[in-house]
């Protein structure tokens, strides 16, 4: 094979590699957060559409996470199992799966609640274990396993090769959320009542919720709102405006 026909074949190979990685879950969903612009809860009007930053804050019974028993509001698991064809091998997902309880988005005083059933999340896979060659699985992988209908062993007895991971969001952790926002009472949202007012989430226009907790996410990278902005008619809007008595900003210069 002579040598541009090689030049020609890298090229081709890192072109796919680099729009794999581009176009992954987890890149598209960053960089959706990312370029978000990004509101505080008691900012939002009706109908508007923007990226909030919270704390997770627990309303019902935590979860456990399957792999490693932490207790938390939401968790992904995904297993995978090394499978050979010839001299090649690659990783075939077993299981993937992504679970919510119930929970809120805190924001100093105000609330945020997810009700979209179609929620784009990218969540960290902070825990990761593995199983094979003289490495049994541990008991809880095993009943992981089988309560989906797999066994980490062979018909021979042999471990397969197998590789865990698992992302959770805990009590006070903070995460981003991108979507369109609703003010409605908590008790019409069957929460408790003394959450008052509490902003719900749903699909925007684009259709879909997107949420994350990579601190990437979470920070202010996008242009927020600012005094600056401006109703129909040209004149400042007086929401973001508070009303002082300190005589500095009276003075003439």
């Amino acid at each position: 094979m002579n040598e541009p026909i090689v030049i020609i074949i890298i090229t081709v190979i890192v072109v796919i590699f680099i729009l794999a990685i581009f176009f992954s879950k987890k890149a598209i969903i960053k960089r959706k957060l990312k370029k978000a612009e990004l509101k505080k809860l008691s900012q939002f009007r009706n109908g508007d559409t923007a990226k909030i930053v919270g704390q997770v804050e627990l309303v019902d019974q935590a979860l456990t996470a399957p792999l490693s028993g932490r207790k938390c509001a939401y968790y992904y698991a995904h297993v995978e199992q090394e499978v050979s064809s010839g001299k090649n091998s690659r990783w075939k997902t077993l299981i993937e799966e992504e679970v919510s309880g119930e929970y809120l988005i805190r924001d100093g005083s105000e609330c945020a609640y997810i009700s979209s059933k179609h929620v784009k999340s990218y969540i960290v896979q902070d825990r990761k274990f593995r199983s094979g060659f003289m490495n049994d699985a541990s008991q809880a992988l095993e009943r992981y396993l089988n309560n989906k209908g797999y066994e980490s062993e062979n018909m021979l007895g042999f471990n397969k090769t197998l590789r865990y991971k698992e992302g959770i969001l805990e009590a006070g952790e903070t995460i981003a959320a991108f979507g369109c926002g609703q003010w409605k009472s908590a008790s019409e949202l069957g929460l408790p009542e003394e959450l008052g007012q509490v902003l719900v989430i749903n699909d925007p226009d684009e259709g879909t919720v997107y949420l994350s907790d990579d601190p990437d996410t979470t920070k202010n990278t996008a242009k927020a709102n600012t005094i600056n902005q401006s109703d129909n008619y040209g004149q400042a809007d007086s929401r973001y405006f508070q009303k002082t008595s300190e005589s500095k900003y009276f003075k003439k210069s």
